[in-house]
């Protein structure tokens, strides 16, 4: 038995659900009929007869701007989330925009992109970044907070409800503590831990402290705060979407692709591709009447 959650970017309607039921009949398997989380927007179908990944074959992609989290039945609400930084949990790559600060957003955004699809390694790519800021005024780093980092739709709503329901929060990144810190406060994580920039004179020094934080260290991380908090990781929750996030999105009980690269995806439990990241609470089985809120 499976659970697929059915999460509309616009309008979830009784056609989709039938165009999702044949798709699973098609594919061999039997969906019941519609648990509705929230009218017209997001609904879990019981599956039987296939594997998650027949399921997922079946259903993802089959209805426009419709994500699905195909899960196995048992608790839903996760007890731990371990979350990316950068185009995830706020809607930029921090090194590129510091890079644009120093006129050379371009050369460093490339790197960037190649580096988040798997096709450099990380840390060199991080070294050879970096080193390009040597000399930018450390004053363009609160410049670059103000003026550019805004955070990710439904990640207030994602990480506070969670905690509201007894989960632990950690935001694990590859970029810089000069902005982790103060975006896992607004947010609202437990715990935030990312590279620290060398930083002498009122200037970046072109170089990042050791240990970086790697993919590595994500996976670590997980592990080691589930065992901490005594976290089956079958009740743990991550999400990102570069390549260095994949070994902690393979090791989570539900591993999430968000607006995510291609080897990204591939490795994950579920894409979200259209939702922002409120869709992960409607994968929990939260109804919107249940989600933290700004006042």
């Amino acid at each position: 038995m499976l659970i697929a959650t059915l999460i509309a970017a616009g309008e979830l309607k009784a056609g989709d659900i039938s165009a999702a039921r044949d798709a699973v009949a098609a594919a061999g398997g039997t969906a019941g009929a519609a648990d509705w989380l929230d009218m017209g927007k997001a609904a879990d179908l019981a599956i039987s007869g296939l594997d998650r990944q027949a399921a997922r074959a079946a259903l993802e992609d089959l209805l426009p701007r419709v994500d699905v989290v195909v899960q196995t039945p048992g608790p839903r609400r996760r007890g731990l989330i371990i979350a990316d930084m950068d185009s995830t949990m706020i809607t930029i790559e921090c090194i590129d925009e510091l890079a644009d600060y120093a006129g050379i957003k371009e050369q460093v955004a490339k790197v960037t992109e190649a580096a988040m699809r798997g096709e450099l390694d990380f840390v060199g790519a991080l070294d050879a970044r970096v080193k390009l800021l040597g000399g930018l005024e450390a004053a363009m780093i609160d410049r670059c907070r103000e003026e550019r980092v805004k955070i990710m739709p439904g990640a207030k709503a994602l990480v506070r409800t969670m905690k509201a329901n007894g989960a632990r929060a950690v935001l694990v990144s590859g970029g810089f503590t000069v902005f982790a810190d103060e975006v896992a406060r607004d947010i609202g994580f437990d715990r935030a831990i990312s590279n620290t920039l060398g930083i002498e004179g009122g200037r970046l020094t072109g170089t990042v402290a050791r240990p970086v934080v790697d993919s590595a260290v994500k996976k670590a991380t997980l592990l080691a705060e589930a065992e901490a908090a005594r976290i089956p990781l079958d009740a743990t929750l991550a999400v990102g979407d570069g390549a260095n996030d994949v070994p902690m999105i393979e090791a989570a009980g539900l591993g999430v692709a968000y607006h995510a690269k291609p080897k990204t995806a591939a490795a994950a439990h579920a894409r979200i591709e259209h939702n922002d990241l409120s869709a992960l609470l409607y994968a929990q089985g939260y109804s919107a009447s249940e989600w933290w809120r700004e006042d």
